[in-house]
């Protein structure tokens, strides 16, 4: 900790005949710059990933932590394989903040094999118990806590919206990559569970790079009434453009984990609000930096979620949308 040394003035004056006795003048104390990181699965340019970091300074700003003034944030991005993003967790850690933010779960996998002692906030991640990154939810215990995005129940609704906006499809294909999505197993599990009650076909699509991408919805596509459940994670985020691209290009209806999906012209997407959930992230950064454990912080559930359905891609895939399926969209892009 750096102090400014104090200067001391002292001035007489004589102010007719009454004297002004001396006066100290304290230059103030600059505040203590706080350094803390983040490490992100999701490339630097990538908007969503620009956007999240947004909300998580708005989140700081509101509670008096303002990056270049009293707080400083170092900044990794990796949208490579496990290797790339161990380097990057490793450089994070061998600079020693006092905290690290994990956006992604192979972020926040990568940071776990890097230390066991600086306070790791997640945010937006899967399956925190099933990882191995907190015991569990109430009391994590250990130096992980953090907020989730999405809950495997939710497997089941995005189903029954898909159904529901495109009454047609008998087959879905699960799309994620199972390096960035270890979870899937969990989702699918639900997905198949619910199929049958719909009388659907839920085929898994475990993808590794994006030719496998193209070459696995092409074929999926040959067969009709086909639709896709793309499941959250870095991959198939950083790859949301080709993903939409390829359901538009075989006619495929679609539901998607988050809204820039959809604001990028994906038919529907179901999710907790990533922007809420990285302003809320902001409040354990606080609560940390001012002493408390992040053991002792449960890690929380989302609690805002948004549907989203975008009009005019239903219109080119010759979908009506009910009235009633409207009437709960949270945000309808026409």
């Amino acid at each position: 900790m750096h102090f400014r040394p104090w200067k001391r003035r002292e001035v007489i004056t004589l102010l007719g005949g009454v004297a002004a006795w001396p006066v100290a003048a304290h230059a103030q104390q600059p505040e203590r710059m706080r350094q803390i990181a983040m490490l992100s699965g999701l490339a630097a340019s990538d908007p969503e990933a620009q956007a999240r970091v947004a909300a998580f300074q708005q989140g700081l700003k509101e509670l008096g932590w303002i990056v270049g003034r009293n707080l400083h944030v170092e900044f990794r991005w990796s949208s490579g394989g496990p290797g790339e993003i161990q380097v990057a967790a490793l450089e994070l850690v061998e600079r020693k903040p006092e905290l690290i933010v994990g956006m992604t779960t192979p972020a926040v996998d990568a940071l776990v094999k890097q230390t066991s002692t600086i306070p790791i906030v997640f945010a937006a991640i899967v399956d925190p118990v099933g990882r191995g990154f907190v015991p569990n939810m109430a009391r994590p215990g250990g130096n992980v806590t953090g907020i989730l995005n999405f809950e495997f129940s939710m497997g089941g609704k995005w189903l029954e919206t898909l159904k529901q906006i495109a009454p047609a499809v008998r087959r879905v294909a699960l799309l994620f990559n199972p390096e960035a999505a270890p979870f899937a197993p969990s989702f699918v599990q639900v997905i198949e569970n619910s199929a049958r009650s719909f009388s659907i076909e839920a085929t898994t699509a475990a993808l590794r790079d994006a030719a496998e991408l193209e070459r696995t919805v092409t074929d999926f596509a040959v067969k009709p009434g086909g639709g896709l459940i793309v499941l959250p994670d870095a991959f198939t985020v950083g790859h949301r453009d080709l993903i939409i691209a390829l359901a538009a290009r075989h006619h495929l209806p679609a539901i998607y984990p988050m809204r820039a999906f959809a604001v990028s012209r994906g038919l529907v997407s179901d999710s907790g609000d990533p922007s809420d959930i990285f302003r809320r992230s902001a409040s354990y950064v606080d609560r940390i930096l001012k002493g408390a454990k992040p053991g002792d912080l449960p890690v929380q559930t989302p609690n805002k979620f948004e549907l989203v359905i975008n009009l005019k891609t239903a219109k080119a895939l010759g979908l009506d949308v009910s009235a009633t399926l409207l009437a709960r969209a949270d945000e309808v892009i026409e």
